[in-house]
């Protein structure tokens, strides 16, 4: 507060030091006047005992001066006084820093909320992932989640490691909840108990699942998310004991979890605790994520060998069932692989972020540069004033710190200025970044943005501003005051600091249009390539589900399922309907099981690892899947529950060589399972997305043997996804009679997941789609950028030449040739950039190769096309200040100073 007061109370203390000097020399004078003298000679007599006023009174203001903060405050001043009399200069500087800082800045919300931030659970640093890796499972490398955790390799874990305080598996699900309002589906994470004693976030009503709830036959419970307590029941506290239909099972409500509570990577509405029968588990059944918190001390190292210990006695503990061999898992070479879990939420989006980040951040660095040379031309219109000031005794410091603090000034007010910026940047990322994006929830513009936006502004300032006060503080004393702005010899080697830049800019610019043309052609690549199914924006998708305490029977299921198929197939305008277990895109593996041909021998006797889905006839038809030999399946191979299976066109070629040679050949899945006939091969489909290899799949009849209730008991599926083709996919109206057709039949089932395949197939494109964009945006603005420098350049050097050019005129130079000149210039400074950007986008883009699909990090194209239209929009710029230059007129020109 003394501080403040000191710095703000001044002018008080200087007017009250005026007022004292000039009261010490009234009572002197009237001293004076006391012992005769007369008033004017007693004025007189007192001021020269008195001595100089003006210097007692700026001795007695230093006492309460900061020479250096006075002289700084001073410096702002005259900087604000100036940026006021340049209006248009002020706000095209403004603009460009608000624009590239809030830009950085929005940027690095995002990078920062996902990659940089500890995960929201206390000691998150503790927290890992219960990978596991299986080499010498074949096929394991076609699954999105690699090998996953068994019930009882969980228990076995639990029981007997060494390394965790706690753990527990989850996996993600769906649930239908009724009698709230109308149907609906909701997302359901299931989690085993050590999973919220894992992450050690208390509920926010309520309670966790106790030991009771994690019985087989314990309470059916179930623990709300934040955000589905708000939508369903608006916030009523008196809501924990209530019960609610959760897959027409009645769950009480034990609990409430707090806002932005998530499950590892997962948004949920509810939370279902799994109670395994620990009586009744085998080997297999790998679906679940496991988690753990180590102990305090214990390193991931230790951690991995301590479960590599555990795993050759989940073999001996545990088996397949009767006549099965335990240990048969020893061909998968199982080991732990464990990670931090923040690893494994982020997964591989941070190479696109950093990407991202890259090029916006050369974005800024060309702003920059372009500020550097606006200063520097506002610094040459100060050149003669900047010299007569040196000559008068400013020093080289003080001149630089003048043209510092003015550039930091605008560094700070752009700063300042871009907060708005970067919260509208943040808020388009979101929207347009891939839905998958982790941590999305997370994403603010927080206290460290805030902070990354003030250094970014200072540091900014900083490196814009020292180009200019470094060439003119050195050069301010040498120069010859009468000819500052006029000799050619003195402009030149500042006209060499803008070209500089100007090469800076261009070669960045090239970096980051190379890189957005890549993104291009890689989209492009992309959309030709054939997924495994067409006519996307007419196929309309629902996921439907028959919860077992709902409709017992298989059967029954089964019956139910096609009716509804036979009410959505008559709906008007709808020319072809069917379901399977999945469709492709969806994020989700189908499932997967050894799979063996007839006649081959395999190590360890089983076949190599193979996804598989459930479909009913007409799937292929409807999803526009070709059908390459043999057939589809028939409601008579379902019906009489025939051995008959499909397979993809892939699959055939590994085993038979030709997708023909498959048709009548056996595969089975596993030891005891009866022999499959092929009878149809379609073509391969991309299930992961079109930047992944489609991998081989077998296809199985929506009703199938069912191992487990019977080898020749008939078994269904609970959840299947309709596949509708229809000219009105996506329309509301086609909505409604779907949700009409299957209440007609259930009013119990929810629709979930309607969506077009387009949908689906957009969104496994997001990612490439929000990479491209941000290049493609970048790299738009480094265009421009750059253009303009090179405008600037030029018609800077024709406002310079301009008596040159009169001359030139005069003697009889051709216009062609002067506008050649300027124009030759200008191509030779973007030829210039041009080389250094390509050197350095070969060094670049490797790095960017994981992002790239069907073309070549140094693709020849890119590398000709991009720096021939640099060359071309150079040309252009500088011709409109060239033609200027050619049409001066020589007797004015010869005129100007």
């Amino acid at each position: 507060m003394r501080l403040f007061s000191r710095l703000f109370s001044r002018n008080r203390r200087y007017n009250d030091i005026s007022v004292s000097v000039q009261e010490h020399i009234a009572e002197r004078a009237d001293e004076l006047v006391d012992e005769g003298m007369p008033r004017i000679t007693a004025e007189q007599q007192a001021r020269r005992e008195f001595g100089n006023v003006a210097l007692v009174e700026q001795q007695s203001r230093e006492a309460w001066q900061w020479p250096a903060v006075d002289s700084v405050v001073a410096d702002l001043r005259f900087a604000l006084r100036r940026l006021r009399n340049a209006p248009g200069f002020a706000v095209t500087v403004l603009l460009t820093l608000a624009v590239g800082i809030g830009a950085s800045t929005a940027v690095f919300s995002v990078v920062n909320s996902v990659l940089l931030k500890p995960l929201p659970y206390p000691d998150s640093g503790q927290l890992v992932s219960l990978h596991l890796d299986a080499p010498g499972a074949g096929g394991l490398a076609n699954f999105w989640s690699g090998l996953q955790l068994s019930t009882s390799m969980y228990i076995t874990f639990d029981d007997h490691n060494k390394s965790f305080s706690s753990m527990g598996v989850w996996n993600a699900d769906k649930a239908n909840v009724t009698g709230l309002a109308q149907p609906e589906e909701v997302e359901v994470a299931d989690i085993s108990a050590g999973v919220l004693e894992t992450l050690e976030v208390p509920a926010a009503e309520g309670r966790w699942f106790t030991s009771a709830d994690q019985q087989p036959n314990g309470v059916k419970s179930v623990i709300l998310s934040y955000g589905y307590w708000q939508r369903r029941f608006g916030g009523d506290r008196s809501v924990i004991g209530r019960t609610i239909q959760v897959d027409s099972l009645s769950r009480q409500i034990v609990g409430v979890m707090p806002r932005g509570f998530r499950i590892v990577d997962k948004d949920f509405d509810l939370l279902v605790p799994i109670a395994p029968d620990r009586d009744h588990q085998i080997l297999a059944g790998f679906g679940g994520d496991g988690i753990a918190r180590l102990k305090k001390g214990v390193s991931i190292s230790q951690a991995n060998a301590d479960i590599a210990r555990l795993i050759p006695k989940w073999m001996d503990s545990w088996s397949n069932g009767p006549g099965t061999n335990p240990h048969y898992y020893e061909v998968w070479r199982i080991t732990p692989n464990l990670r931090p879990l923040k690893q494994m939420v982020i997964g591989n989006i941070s190479s696109v972020l950093w990407v991202v980040m890259s090029t916006v951040g050369l974005v800024m660095l060309i702003a920059c540069t372009n500020v550097a040379n606006l200063l520097l031309v506002r610094a040459e219109s100060r050149h003669q004033e900047l010299a007569i000031r040196s000559a008068l005794g400013a020093g080289r410091a003080r001149i630089a710190r003048e043209l510092l603090l003015e550039s930091v000034l605008l560094g700070m007010l752009g700063g300042l200025l871009s907060v708005g910026v970067a919260y509208g940047g943040l808020r388009l990322l979101i929207a347009i970044g891939p839905a998958n994006l982790p941590r999305l929830n997370e994403i603010s513009l927080d206290a460290t943005s805030l902070a990354f936006t003030f250094v970014l502004a200072v540091v900014s300032g900083l490196l814009f501003g020292s180009i200019p006060a470094l060439r003119y503080a050195r050069g301010a004393a040498s120069a010859v005051i009468g000819n500052a702005d006029r000799t050619a010899s003195t402009s030149r080697p500042r006209q060499r600091t803008r070209n500089i830049l100007v090469v800076a800019q261009v070669a960045m610019a090239l970096v980051l249009l190379v890189s957005a043309l890549l993104m291009i052609r890689t989209f492009a690549a992309l959309r030709n390539v054939e997924p495994g199914f067409a006519d996307v924006e007419h196929i309309e998708t629902m996921s439907l589900s028959i919860p077992d305490m709902l409709v017992t029977n298989p059967k029954a299921v089964a019956q139910m399922q096609n009716e509804i198929l036979d009410k959505l197939a008559a709906i008007p305008g709808v020319a072809s309907a069917s379901y399977g277990e999945a469709v492709p895109m969806d994020q989700n593996d189908p499932n997967w099981d050894t799979i063996s041909v007839e006649g081959k021998i395999y190590d360890g006797g089983e076949g190599p690892l193979r996804l598989f889905d459930y479909v009913a006839p007409g799937y292929f038809h409807s999803l526009g899947t070709r059908v390459i030999a043999g057939r589809d399946f028939t409601w008579d191979d379902l019906n009489n529950v025939r051995p008959s299976i499909i397979v993809s066109e892939n699959f055939a070629r590994q085993n038979w060589g030709t997708a023909s040679a498959a048709i009548g050949k056996r595969i089975k899945k596993y030891s005891g399972s009866p022999w499959q006939l092929v009878v149809g091969v379609v073509e391969d489909v991309r299930v992961h997305g079109v930047d992944q290899d489609a991998p081989p799949i077998i296809y199985w009849p929506a009703m199938f043997y069912d191992r487990f209730n019977g080898l020749l008991a008939m078994g269904g599926l609970r959840t299947v996804t309709y596949v509708i083709h229809s000219n009105r996919a996506g329309t509301q109206s086609l909505l409604e009679q779907m949700q009409k057709a299957v209440w007609s039949v259930s009013p119990q089932l929810p629709l979930a997941s309607v969506q077009t395949m387009q949908q689906i197939y957009d969104h496994s494109m997001a990612r490439t789609s929000f990479t491209l964009v941000m290049l493609a945006i970048a790299g738009s603005m480094a265009f421009a950028l750059s253009l303009i420098g090179i405008y600037g350049v030029i018609s800077y050097s024709v406002s310079r030449r301009t008596r040159e050019i009169g001359i030139r005129l005069a003697l009889g130079a051709q216009k062609n040739m002067l506008r050649w000149m300027f124009v030759r210039s200008a191509l030779a400074l973007t030829a210039t950039g041009a080389i250094i950007g390509l050197v350095a986008a070969v060094g670049l883009m490797r790095l960017m190769k994981s992002l790239l699909f069907g073309i070549s990090p140094l693709d020849p194209f890119t590398f000709i096309a991009v720096p021939l239209i640099l060359g071309a929009a150079a040309a252009l710029a500088s011709y409109l200040p060239a033609r200027r230059a050619a049409s001066i007129d020589p007797v004015i020109a010869l005129r100007t100073d």
